[in-house]
């Protein structure tokens, strides 16, 4: 007869159910697994299932009631690194969507906007169209699984019981800066020519008010805008590369200096 306390029952139990707070935590913020356009019952699914495919890669997990008093606070402590791992990796692909709508308000498009059922807002087509074209480079490159090893190796530097520092939570905050100011950087050469062709219009208005400057600028300023979204398309795989690895890198020095 197969005799099991229930010590090793909440053993058990709690090898499974820590990491799968931190993990549904992380792929609800996290790209591709979050947003509305995957079913909230497909990702808390998943993330039980790659929580009980891990917990033997995992260290010992704390032998609490999951149905106590500590383990409510537990819980919250595993959601709150989850998320903040999640929110790295969502701020790395909001730097493109700035750009394209950078680039959209840049070249007169910022009217045509398109819905995002990721994020259930609509933003520029532009700003889609990055969107769309750096989400299959992340999954070209197998970052979704380097992210979610980040997270199972997470437990190795935050066990269960501790919460991130105030380090931690600060390196995360200045990310916000560092997705205006990566996106602003990228979009700067289009932000540049589209300047020089406003001015370029602009004194052609001074020179001859008779033209009709606004029906031969605008077309003009969105050929232009065209031309530079060709002529960058071409250089967003490699810097999506470096900007991907500088934030799995980040995620991992986040862990190791807690």
């Amino acid at each position: 007869m197969l005799d099991i306390s229930a010590a090793q029952l909440t053993a058990w139990l709690g090898q499974i159910w820590w990491p799968f707070f931190r993990l549904s935590a992380a792929m609800l913020v996290m790209p591709i697994f979050g947003g509305t356009a995957i079913p909230t019952q497909i990702r808390i699914g998943l993330a039980l299932m790659l929580s009980m495919l891990a917990a033997p890669l995992m260290p010992s997990m704390p032998g609490i009631d999951p149905f106590s008093l500590d383990a409510l606070l537990f819980g919250a402590q595993q959601m709150v690194i989850g998320g903040i791992m999640g929110l790295m990796l969502e701020l790395l692909f909001a730097v493109f969507t700035t750009m394209g709508q950078i680039l959209s308000m840049q070249m007169g498009l910022g009217m045509a906007m398109s819905n995002d059922p990721v994020n259930g807002v609509s933003i520029p087509t532009l700003g889609k169209y990055y969107q769309f074209y750096t989400l299959l480079l992340f999954l070209a490159l197998d970052g979704h699984l380097v992210a979610l090893d980040v997270v199972v190796q997470s437990f190795d530097v935050w066990p269960v019981g501790e919460m991130p520092s105030q380090d931690a939570l600060y390196s995360v905050i200045m990310r916000l800066g560092w997705m205006i100011a990566a996106a602003f950087l990228l979009a700067l050469p289009a932000v540049c020519a589209m300047l020089l062709v406003n001015g370029a219009f602009g004194m052609m208005n001074r020179a001859a008010p008779q033209l009709n400057v606004f029906a031969l600028g605008f077309p003009m300023t969105m050929l232009l805008g065209m031309m530079c979204l060709l002529i960058t398309t071409s250089g967003i795989p490699e810097n999506f590369t470096r900007l991907c690895s500088e934030t799995l890198q980040m995620m991992a020095d986040l862990e190791a200096s807690r």
